[in-house]
């Protein structure tokens, strides 16, 4: 687990084991934070009165807890279970799961590179996780696009077996959303003018985009769209069928943009 800072920041969300349950709280290890220990007042166990701190919490069980305090002269750190909700603890622990897995990567990687992983860290890792954000965003962005490193000014012997690795082992997940133009053209080549749109529409500047225009029954057209996330993807269906209708209307045709599934 990859961190640039030596002590987690108030608010942040870290990963921690339960080391020993006490009557007034317990106290954790910080698993991406080596060394340190964080506390866990018995009034920050829980929501309401908590009479038990064990029937909350137990020894080696894995938490995500909220920093509330660090005080970093003393390398004394309060944490907070009751101020973590269920989304964050689930988005916490996927993202964890993660970079221990970028972590297993690395290893591997020094045994192709026959190099520890620590010394590989030093040379370019740490440099990745600045990039990036994350040694598994690096192995992700590698996995997704073979020029994401060198675009982003990374090189050496490492770099090909990096993208080996990840395209083996990393699995980025995709999203597909799709809808629907209705295209009119007046104009005496108007077929032509309809194909020219729908052209327009399947064309991306992302290279991590792919946008597929299907007929199915004139004047409807149905747009898929597949990205790397919903967010993503709604806007490349949007700007997909705003190209084409930008084209039909130039011309004194008429259309329209329907989101949804079948009609």
């Amino acid at each position: 687990m990859v961190k640039l800072k030596p002590f987690p920041e108030e608010g942040e969300l870290v990963v921690a084991t339960v080391k020993e349950v006490k009557g007034f709280g317990a106290f954790c290890t910080l698993d991406e934070y080596p060394g340190k220990e964080g506390f866990i007042h018995i009034a920050e166990v829980a929501a309401g009165w908590v009479k038990y701190v064990r029937d909350h919490v137990r020894e080696n069980q894995k938490i995500v807890a909220k920093v509330i305090s660090v005080d970093t002269n003393r390398g004394h750190v309060d944490l907070s279970l009751k101020r973590v909700n269920d989304h964050q603890r689930r988005e916490t622990i996927a993202a964890w799961k993660n970079e221990s897995k970028a972590d297993k990567l690395l290893e591997i990687l020094g045994e192709r590179l026959k190099k520890p992983a620590p010394e590989l860290l030093a040379d370019f890792g740490q440099k990745l996780v600045e990039q990036y954000g994350g040694l598994y965003a690096a192995f992700e962005a590698a996995s997704l696009n073979e020029e994401s490193l060198a675009e982003d000014g990374f090189k050496g012997s490492w770099v090909k077996p990096f993208i080996e690795l990840a395209k083996e082992n990393i699995a980025v997940p995709f999203v597909h959303v799709k809808g629907f133009v209705e295209l009119t053209s007046y104009a005496p080549d108007g077929v032509s003018e309809i194909r020219e749109a729908l052209a327009a529409a399947e064309e991306s500047e992302y290279e991590d985009v792919d946008i597929e225009v299907q007929y199915v029954g004139a004047p409807r057209y149905r747009i898929r769209v597949k990205a790397p996330d919903y967010k993503a993807a709604e806007e490349e269906l949007k700007n997909a069928a705003e190209r084409a209708l930008k084209i039909i209307q130039k011309t004194g045709g008429s259309g329209q943009f329907i989101r949804g599934e079948e009609a």
